[in-house]
């Protein structure tokens, strides 16, 4: 993101960039990564006296938010703080900021919260619910259609618009996932317990971003004039036209993408200049801080969109989470020692009561399950 903070600074930054920019510094701890940012500077020019980094801070939001794409060359408050040095500066904040953990497009800082309905919250702040069951048209507060709903499916219709971008966001409670039809002609599966963001309609000559707080499965309109973009935290994936999965939940403290069919490339956000492509079958993450690929089967990681679970050699630890978003639970372990035990199953449609039966054959535990809370124990000898 120092890139879009420099070309911010610069006045080169995008309507598409300039969001991003400011979905980025939702989060406390991106905050704090600007503030470097006006540390370095205080510095490398050791004339200035006193640098107010919380002041610099709220002054670039404010004017961020407030601004037009393309900012007036007036220059006043932090403006006048950042001369050429951030290009110089940003290498080393780069390393400086890569131990940040997965914060996405929610500003709350906790898991995602565990709701029972679906909802789509429209550019102006209101919220639908969203019924799967029904078949009906989304309209916004004066009347206009949004899209249209058809049961487990929400359809944006297909045209690339030359005014501002508007946004939509859906979240999928824990227990569901949902499917989505971008206007581009996009197809999306969210996972449970995930949110997206996303244009109504994309504007002609900008990216298409949209931004992913949990796990999505994309089927990309191929567009080469119109890259497509998916932007979590840590990593951003552009592809022109392909089929891929990418996965950045907050409580799973980690981002991966797992490629199936076509070509991406995926950026470390925090460094630049580390860029991978990814071929088919490939799956990038991260290693410590830089990216890294590794092959691998990609029906363990897109099993979840046919509803399946699908564990190969996966640790306990590794699975609760999994299995938590997938049934709508809690689960409080008190025997780690079931932790590390290694698992591997595929489950259909299994309830979540037949699943803990199966991994009581890998290893015997003590098991309740009352008001949607699974408790683990030691098994009593």
């Amino acid at each position: 993101m120092k890139d879009l903070i420099i070309k911010y600074l610069n006045d080169t930054i995008s309507e598409a960039e300039k969001l991003r920019l400011i979905e980025w510094l939702q989060t406390p701890k991106n905050q704090e990564t600007f503030k470097e940012f006006v540390k370095i500077n205080h510095k490398l020019q050791k004339h200035y006296t006193k640098v107010d980094t919380e002041k610099a801070y709220q002054e670039l939001l404010l004017k961020i938010k407030s601004s037009s794409p393309k900012v007036s060359n007036k220059t006043s408050g932090v403006r006048k703080l950042y001369p050429i040095w951030l290009k110089y500066a940003a290498v080393v904040v780069g390393v400086a900021i890569i131990g940040l953990s997965v914060f996405l497009l929610s500003p709350n800082k906790g898991t995602y919260s565990v709701t029972s309905g679906i909802t789509l919250q429209l550019e102006d702040g209101s919220i639908k619910v969203i019924d799967e069951n029904t078949e009906t048209f989304i309209l916004d507060a004066k009347g206009n259609k949004i899209s249209e709903q058809k049961q487990d499916q929400l359809v944006y219709s297909e045209e690339i618009s030359e005014q501002t971008l508007a946004y939509n966001t859906l979240s999928v409670p824990y227990g569901k996932t949902f499917k989505l039809l971008l206007s581009d002609g996009s197809q999306v599966v969210l996972n449970a317990g995930s949110k997206l963001k996303f244009p109504v309609n994309f504007i002609k000559g900008e990216d298409r971003t949209v931004f992913l707080n949990g796990e999505a499965y994309f089927e990309v309109a191929k567009d080469t004039e119109h890259p497509f973009m998916v932007s979590t935290e840590d990593m951003e994936v552009k592809v022109l036209g392909t089929h891929f999965n990418v996965n950045s939940y907050i409580e799973d403290h980690k981002t991966y993408t797992v490629l199936v069919e076509g070509k991406v490339m995926a950026e470390n956000k925090l460094l630049s200049d580390d860029r991978i492509i990814l071929e088919p079958k490939e799956k990038v993450f991260f290693d410590g801080n830089q990216l890294k690929v590794e092959p691998v089967k990609v029906d363990k990681y897109v099993a979840w969109v046919q509803g399946q679970l699908v564990f190969v050699d996966d640790t306990f630890e590794v699975i609760k989470n999994k299995l938590q978003r997938k049934f709508n639970v809690k689960i409080k372990n008190n025997y780690p020692a079931l932790n590390n035990i290694n698992i591997t199953a595929t489950f259909t449609n299994e309830s979540i009561e037949d699943v803990l039966k199966t991994f009581q054959t890998y290893m015997d535990f003590d098991w309740t399950l009352k008001d949607g809370v699974v408790v683990i124990n030691k098994p009593k000898k």
